[in-house]
């Protein structure tokens, strides 16, 4: 291929690539709108609110993300069915996607409802642990909605429809999640001011309702006939299907659960520099996940379309359309940190009117800042992979870097453990830098394997 004909095939799939990430943005923004909310709300409702929510959300994100992260195998599978026209196999592995959200339904929701594990770790003070554990409980009602729902996304997604998903994920956060998050945070209309458990009441309710709505249209809408998402009928669980979506998902989860944890453990370990260091990690953590869902879906659609590629046999295309994906995430990135830079004190404002807590969540934005061009490469190239149906090296180099260097650095850096960290970099910031060092070395070590496994696959053509 000539300097002109790659640099148009570039473009070509830049288009592509933004034409379909757009939709998920705005999805996944809404999606995590509903956290945005939670924290807005519960910081004017009470200090031990906002703290609860914080560590009870960090419990929540790492259950929900690595289950969630094993479904995420649908995609790449259902991606490459698409781009091989293979439309009938497609209802199959919709049908055995549901049968695995069920079993990890059940894995999750155990684990909500018995927390002692990871809540031990926090040593938080009773009145503060009987608030998170409250909130748990209730979320457990709502995992197996949320999981249901992402096999209705994920099929969407791999066939390039991410509108319907966007359209249903907009719709209950503007017109349930939010009044209804209000009146039960707050009170009203004859209810009692619940707080932090009245906001996982309205996240239960919204996410059933989208649960519903979404099926209801796989099952029953004319655009979707041709996967015959229905089938002849019942369909028990395949365990040759099964075993292969978790031999891809598995991994996928694993990563995906190493990334949260990696926040969720220092939210644990910041829980022991009191209610107001572990409110601002919750402002910061929150804001710098609405940022990250940015990169996320543009490398979501990239791994979507270079499936598709892949299915189709197009093994230099889908090159083609990696490449304009990663671009695209880190010129997003790195504009949106700049912004961010330069704004830090009037999103903070937003989030609180603590002068304590908004001066530390402030020293804490300027990595949220600065790591954006790392997190876009790592994410992106993470995709690509998965979309070649890769995933084991790339868990473990999550691992090594993200739980070895970020938050053992972190730990060290953040407790002054060796007895010579700088004073800036006591308590959180400590944390948060060693997380962002971790983070450039993976999103390094994925770009090269990405290489890699690209001169790999096209060599066998």
């Amino acid at each position: 291929m000539s300097v002109r004909e790659e640099v148009r095939a570039a473009s070509s799939f830049t288009v592509r690539v933004a034409s379909l990430a757009w939709p998920i943005v705005v999805g996944q923004l809404a999606v995590i709108m509903n956290g945005v909310i939670d924290t807005m709300m519960t910081a004017r409702y009470s200090a031990i609110d906002l703290a609860a929510l914080g560590l009870g959300a960090s419990v929540y994100v790492s259950i929900f993300v690595g289950l969630s992260g094993v479904m995420q195998a649908l995609s790449p599978t259902i991606g490459q069915l698409y781009g091989a026209k293979k439309f009938q196999a497609i209802g199959h592995e919709v049908r055995q996607g549901v049968w695995l959200a069920i079993f990890l339904s059940i894995v999750g929701s155990t684990l909500l409802l018995f927390p002692d594990p990871l809540l031990n770790i926090a040593e938080a003070p009773p009145p503060l642990d009987s608030k998170v554990r409250e909130y748990l409980a209730l979320l457990s009602l709502a995992l197996p909605a949320t999981l249901g729902f992402r096999v209705f996304a994920a099929l969407n997604t791999a066939v390039s429809r991410p509108r319907v998903v966007m359209a249903i994920q907009v719709g209950t956060l503007i017109l349930l999640k939010l009044p209804l998050n209000a009146l039960l945070i707050f009170g009203g209309l004859g209810l009692p001011a619940l707080g932090t458990p009245g906001a996982a009441i309205a996240t239960c309710v919204a996410a059933w309702l989208a649960l519903g709505i979404g099926w209801l249209l796989a099952t029953r809408g004319e655009s979707y006939r041709e996967f015959q998402i229905q089938g002849d009928g019942f369909e028990k669980p395949s365990w040759a299907t099964q075993r292969t979506l978790l031999k891809l998902g598995l991994p996928m989860g694993m990563s995906y659960l190493i990334e949260v944890t990696a926040f969720t453990f220092m939210a644990l370990f910041i829980a022991r520099l009191g209610s107001e260091t572990l409110a601002a990690h919750q402002i910061a953590g929150n804001f710098g996940t609405v940022l990250y869902m940015l990169p996320l879906s543009i490398a979501s659609a990239t791994g979507i379309l270079v499936a598709q590629e892949i299915g189709a046999g197009r093994l230099s295309a889908a090159r083609h359309a990696g490449d304009a994906g990663i671009r695209l995430g880190v010129l997003v990135a790195v504009s949106i940190g700049l912004l961010v830079y330069f704004s830090r004190a009037y999103i903070v404002a937003l989030y609180t009117p603590d002068p304590k807590i908004a001066a530390i969540a402030l020293s804490l934005f300027l990595f949220i800042s600065f790591y954006q061009f790392v997190d876009a490469v790592q994410v992106g190239a993470a995709f690509v992979l998965r979309a070649y149906k890769v995933a084991a090296i790339p868990t473990l180099m999550y691992a090594i870097g993200l739980w070895g260097i970020g938050l053992g650095g972190g730990y060290l850096l953040g407790f002054d453990i060796l007895g010579n960290t700088p004073a800036p970099l006591h308590g959180a910031a400590g944390f948060w830098l060693g997380n962002s060092v971790s983070l450039g070395l993976v999103a390094a070590a994925l770009y090269w394997y990405l290489r890699r496994v690209q001169r790999i696959r096209e060599a066998e053509g």
